[in-house]
């Protein structure tokens, strides 16, 4: 999966339009980062990349790339 189709599936679990989510993006900064959003990141993360996401691990997360990072 390249990083645009990882960029498209989180603008799609964040429910944002196609071209708002940026690689350099400060996740505070984002209205769509909510509770709901990380939940939806977990699920997500176990679901298509079979990756086990904790609360740590999504504290630790500052930018969108922190979360592609992740995603590798």
């Amino acid at each position: 999966m390249t990083r645009n189709e990882k960029i498209a599936l989180l603008q799609e679990t964040f429910e944002l339009e196609e071209g708002e989510l940026k690689e350099d993006m400060k996740l505070d900064e984002l209205e769509a980062w909510d509770s709901m959003a990380k939940l939806s990141l977990i699920v997500l993360m176990d679901d298509e990349f079979d990756k086990k996401l904790t609360g740590e691990q999504i504290k630790s997360f500052k930018t969108v790339k922190d979360i592609l990072d992740f995603m590798e």
